[in-house]
């Protein structure tokens, strides 16, 4: 979008989009087409309940829903209103869900009702949350709690508030100011929440939006979830940047992404390696016209390169590229050209965004040669504020001269290309999601006959990764691997559920006496090799 005056603070990325593209639809979910005009008018509707509920500048507006279009127009309130957002994952449990709500002490929640056969409100029953006032239910309201509220009758509840006390949150808001509060897992095992500014987050996918392709007039068909940066940041804000219009897409099905790809004649669909190795799998596959699509983004995983020359081919998208990012940069930190080739894009991530400083380092923080391997760290605007009430974790994440320390482990070469190769950390990457061992082994702990459980990332055709558990099980009790797998699925998402559950008596551990994880990989790799 051409303009003398960028935007500082996303909501005048949206009054911006507006009065270029007024009319143009910025969101369609199913029946119901938001122009970006409506768009801005419902989102003031929100700002003004918020501020006739009391929410000050600053305080946390939640947000715990799938994709659709409330979700958008809920966030575009809270930061017309002057909040700070915190998306939290669908997938979460009640207990999970209940302690980022806890930790950011959120005093409004947006809440989608019924979804995957559950009524997300009622998951939280019987958690303490003192400080959350409110639940604005998306969808069919339950008759219970008072707190609770639809969100046709919340729409109703700023009326009497003046549009000017809204226009008066948004001018004082600037571009350093504080956007959102999204909580990514730690080594510690319990979620932390990154602090990000408005500017940043503009800049950084503004310039992501000019690579990869994303533009004006686009059809922007969003599967990656709005809780998620690849959703959110590289998803609408991308799209509203750019005055593309937003389908937004609350489950992932790849029967249903190719029927939608067809209707809707979608021209732009990023995604984990995942969402396309479904949809090039999927038996029905040549009966859709895809001629619609233009261009991709994808990364997150591992990519082979067959994958993207699968999707040039088979799939028609004439652009495709990669990326790097983690949530402590704001999301983005790298992206690949899409003229180069299918080699290139595949095995590394491309060159650091411009304003972004980018290096390899030694366990000394001493820069590596061209070509070595070291720990990724980074510099630059869009590196996080901070930790959420948590100085220690932000002074060891990033250092005294402002490098950001990712804790993976990559190669850049002479072109400033970067390969990511290992990560110091413990994590791994599931079907495009991020998951933490210690935190998985912190929602196991519980477990009546688990004594101690390990997780390690393994190998898996269609995640990319998925979770490994090694279980020592106490003295006289008894698991079996399905049981065990079963009763994960109630404790935590699902992306975090480990798919193969192995029982051993003992551990390996190093000289500090912990857990030698890359012992328990080569026990997985050899024992793998041993069935084949």
């Amino acid at each position: 979008m051409n303009t003398t005056s960028p935007p500082a603070t996303l909501p005048q990325v949206l009054r911006q989009a507006a009065r270029h593209h007024g009319e143009r639809a910025a969101i369609v979910d199913g029946a119901l087409t938001l122009s970006y005009a409506a768009l801005v008018a419902q989102a003031e509707r929100v700002a003004r309940g918020l501020v006739a509920w009391g929410v000050r500048a600053g305080e946390r507006i939640a947000i715990w829903a799938p994709n659709r279009a409330e979700w958008i127009v809920a966030a575009c309130g809270a930061h017309m209103a002057g909040a700070v957002l915190v998306p939290i994952n669908t997938r979460m449990k009640g207990p999970e869900a209940a302690d980022i709500l806890g930790r950011s002490g959120a005093r409004v929640l947006f809440c989608i009702g019924e979804f995957l056969d559950q009524y997300f409100p009622a998951l939280l029953d019987g958690l303490e949350l003192p400080a959350l006032e409110h639940i604005v239910v998306i969808g069919a309201l339950a008759p219970r709690a008072a707190r609770e509220i639809d969100w046709t009758a919340f729409q109703r509840v700023g009326d009497a508030v003046d549009a000017a006390r809204v226009a008066e949150r948004e001018a004082a808001l600037r571009s350093d100011s504080t956007a959102d509060l999204m909580f990514t897992s730690g080594t510690t095992g319990r979620p932390k929440g990154v602090m990000s500014g408005h500017g940043p987050t503009i800049r950084a996918f503004g310039e992501w939006a000019r690579v990869v392709g994303l533009g004006e007039g686009d059809r922007y068909l969003v599967v990656n979830p709005f809780f998620h940066s690849f959703g959110y940041k590289a998803g609408w804000v991308a799209a509203f940047l750019q005055g593309a219009t937003v389908y937004p897409m609350p489950v992932f099905d790849a029967g249903e992404v190719l029927a939608r790809i067809q209707a809707e004649r979608i021209t732009f669909l990023p995604g984990p390696p995942t969402l396309f190795l479904s949809m090039l799998a999927h038996p029905r596959l040549k009966e859709f016209d895809l001629s619609s699509l233009r261009s991709s983004v994808t990364g997150a995983a591992s990519v082979p390169p067959v994958l993207i020359e699968r999707m040039r081919s088979e799939l028609g998208f004439r652009n495709v590229t990669t990326a790097y990012g983690l949530t402590e940069c704001g999301g983005c930190a790298t992206v690949c050209d899409p003229t180069e080739s299918a080699q290139t894009i595949a095995t590394t991530c491309g060159k650091a965004l411009p304003g972004t400083e980018m290096r390899c380092a030694d366990a000394a923080g001493r820069t590596v040669p061209a070509g070595e391997p070291g720990e990724v760290l980074l510099r630059g605007y869009h590196v996080m504020q901070g930790y959420f009430d948590d100085e220690a974790a932000t002074r060891e994440a990033i250092d005294a001269d402002g490098w950001l320390h990712t804790g993976d482990v990559g190669v850049i070469d002479e072109r400033g290309y970067l390969r990511i190769t290992d990560r110091l950390k413990d994590m791994y990457i599931s079907g495009g999601f991020n998951c933490y061992p210690a935190e998985i082994e912190r929602l196991m702990a519980p477990h009546p006959a688990i004594a101690q459980a390990a997780v390690i990332g393994v190998p898996d055709e269609r995640m990319g990764e998925v979770g490994c558990a090694y279980v020592i099980l106490k003295p006289g009790a008894t698991l079996g691997e399905a049981d065990g797998i079963a009763w994960c699925r109630t404790q935590m998402a699902n992306y975090k559920v480990p798919r193969h559950m192995r029982f051993v008596d003992t551990l390996p551990v190093n000289a500090s006496n912990k857990v030698d994880k890359k012992l328990l990989r080569a026990q997985w790799t050899h024992a793998e090799a041993s069935a084949s």
